[in-house]
């Protein structure tokens, strides 16, 4: 038996994750099963992880530093990240962290001609997109709504505003929504004026939520802005932690990669 999986949120009853995993499962000949657990407390996430018998996890919003804090060992990209997704068991109890949102999010952008880029939003995904953005040398400026979460941005080198206090001084050819703001139908990330504003001089919007229309992407939209959401990043960083759970590489051909991203396309 392969294991048990999970994705851990809060909310998490939208997440297509297990879909995109038992899919793959059953694809492969593989014998795992992977669901969903709604966490109220992220004090919690690795008392329940190991109660619950799970082999490996991912982690969504609002956890995933929690999850950085709460593993044994942490490995890759994730260490100057600061924040996992991805969980994985090693012997009985000691629990490993990965971070896959940061690829999985590069794959979508690379064919962008981008010279800077906007985050909003300053959690656990946020990091993972600056880091990798920084990586690849695109300058890379940050808002969010409070100051606190920003400290970790300005250590790294980046520029940080609150919210209420940005006036942009230049353009920015990406626009990046990190913030679960859009899973409220009436809700935007940031001033609706401010983000007009950051919207008229753009070229390509990125919301990370998925499966749905969101008010930051129906904004950037109505200004003819490249829009995408998050359906591909979750393929994209999905793929990476399906190897991990496997604990072995996959041919992408094998993995089938576009006819995931079919089925993704039917179930959303």
């Amino acid at each position: 038996m392969l294991g048990f999986f999970a994705v851990y949120g809060n909310p998490i009853v939208h997440s297509k994750s297990p879909f995109l995993h038992n899919y793959a499962f059953e694809k492969l000949g593989l014998s795992g099963y992977y669901s969903r657990i709604l966490l109220d407390v992220g004090a919690n996430l690795r008392r329940n992880f190991l109660s619950n018998g799970l082999s490996g996890a991912n982690i969504t919003l609002p956890f995933k530093e929690e999850a950085f804090c709460q593993c044994d060992e942490v490995r890759g990209v994730a260490q100057n990240i600061g924040a996992c997704n991805t969980w994985v068991l090693e012997s009985r109890k000691h629990l490993v962290g990965y971070n896959t949102d940061a690829q999985g999010f590069y794959e979508c952008i690379k064919e962008y001609k981008i010279n800077n880029a906007l985050i909003i939003g300053a959690g656990g995904s946020a990091k993972a997109i600056a880091m990798i953005l920084q990586s690849h040398n695109i300058p890379t400026t940050l808002i969010n709504r409070s100051a606190p979460n920003l400290g970790f941005f300005a250590d790294k080198g980046f520029e940080c505003y609150v919210s209420s206090e940005f006036k942009p001084t230049c353009s920015y050819d990406i626009l990046i929504n990190t913030t679960s703001a859009g899973l409220n139908d009436n809700v935007l990330p940031c001033d609706e004026a401010q983000l007009k504003e950051l919207c008229s001089c753009a070229k390509y919007a990125f919301e990370l939520i998925y499966g749905k229309l969101t008010p930051f992407l129906a904004l950037a939209q109505s200004f003819d802005l490249v829009c995408a959401d998050g359906k591909e990043m979750l393929i994209n960083q999905a793929a990476l932690s399906f190897e991990l759970f496997c604990k072995q590489k996959f041919n992408r051909d094998n993995l089938d990669i576009q006819s995931i991203k079919a089925f993704m396309g039917e179930i959303s």
